[in-house]
């Protein structure tokens, strides 16, 4: 009991005697032990790694998950070592709803074909995110973040503690300087000689310790040619499936296609990104300029029908018409006072005029 009691007191007068030294050196009565250049500069650089690795964090958390709300419950999530919900991303639900409008318009429509077709797209592009957002977790910010968990806090606790034996140095210098009597004078020095080695050994364990730091920025590197690789995978396959989305849209009729072309000419002239070819002489049935071929003489002037092939998308301009898909194959016939640049077309129940500039007769 009476070691206890010792004890609590030893440690109450060091506690005391740190807490002078300290607000001594604040108010400038004390001298204090200036740490060497090196180690002062390796706890700078220290301190930059762990803020930058901080902001660096934080931006990237924001680029893959732009809505805080979504970050906050996810940071919940992980403090409760739970599995988050899967939720779709903005993409897919973009996808979502434009495959849920295609079908409601008609799969059979061009409008409805391409509407499934962008969305298809979209939700490949919302796969290919979840992709980059798991990747860059596991390759970019889990590393940034055991660092500062891990190796920042190690470096943080050690130099409290350094700071410790810094002021028990100090402080067993101030009594030094204020011992008078002989034997409280080799007292003194021999606590000094204890502080001073203590001291100088903790001092030795933290440089070996931010020395490490340029482990740590070699390893953050590699992460950082993780992320540029992730990145880079990520928007080569969005390129890639919106080329092919575009290459399948290119089949539309020539005044939505010139109309999207010129457009994305006049924003981006000064981009050089490959363009789909689309055919600037589609056939156009407001002109009535084309000559039908002999098939089609040959179909007008009976009663009977023909199957034809389509040549191109198009979307129906009223309830009279009919919308068509390129390379479906329909039944074809000739009505009594038609224009003579329209047939009847028929798939199945539906039934409606169709341009015969988008046909070709089958045999």
């Amino acid at each position: 009991m009476d070691f206890n009691v010792k004890r609590l007191a030893a440690d109450a007068g060091t506690f005391l005697s740190r807490a002078v030294q300290f607000t001594e050196e604040k108010l400038g009565q004390a001298e204090k032990t200036e740490l060497d250049a090196h180690l002062e500069n390796l706890l700078i650089r220290a301190e930059n790694t762990k803020q930058w690795t901080e902001r660096i964090m934080k931006q990237t958390e924001v680029l893959l998950q732009p809505n805080p709300n979504v970050r906050l419950e996810e940071f919940v999530y992980e403090k409760l070592e739970k599995k988050a919900p899967t939720r779709l991303n903005n993409h897919e639900l973009l996808g979502q709803s434009m495959i849920e409008a295609g079908n409601e318009f008609g799969p059979g429509t061009a409008y409805g074909n391409a509407l499934i077709k962008c969305g298809e797209t979209e939700k490949q592009i919302g796969g290919a995110e979840r992709e980059l957002i798991q990747s860059s977790a596991i390759n970019f910010l889990t590393p940034f973040r055991n660092f500062l968990e891990g190796d920042f806090k190690t470096i943080l606790k050690e130099r409290k503690l350094l700071q410790v034996k810094r002021l028990d140095l100090d402080a067993a210098k101030t009594r030094l300087k204020k011992a008078r009597m002989t034997d409280a004078r080799a007292a003194a020095e021999q606590e000094l000689r204890m502080t001073q080695s203590e001291f100088d050994r903790q001092a030795e364990i933290t440089r070996l310790l931010l020395e490490g730091v340029s482990s740590t920025h070699a390893h953050h590197l590699r992460c950082l040619n993780d992320f540029v690789e992730a990145q880079t995978t990520y928007y080569a396959q969005c390129y890639q499936y919106m080329v092919d989305l575009q290459k399948q849209l290119g089949s539309f009729p020539s005044s939505f296609s010139n109309n999207n072309q010129s457009s994305v000419s006049a924003g981006a002239s000064s981009i050089s990104v490959p363009t789909i070819p689309v055919s600037a002489s589609l056939p156009n049935p407001s002109r009535g300029s084309s000559a039908p071929s002999g098939g089609f003489h040959e179909l007008r002037s009976s009663s009977g029908s023909r199957k034809a092939r389509v040549l191109y998308d198009y979307d129906a301009a009223s309830s009279s018409e009919l919308s068509l898909l390129a390379d479906e194959v329909i039944t074809v016939s000739s009505v009594p006072g038609m224009d003579s640049d329209w047939l009847m077309g028929e798939r199945g129940t539906q039934k409606g005029k169709v341009p015969i500039t988008y046909l070709e007769l089958l045999n």
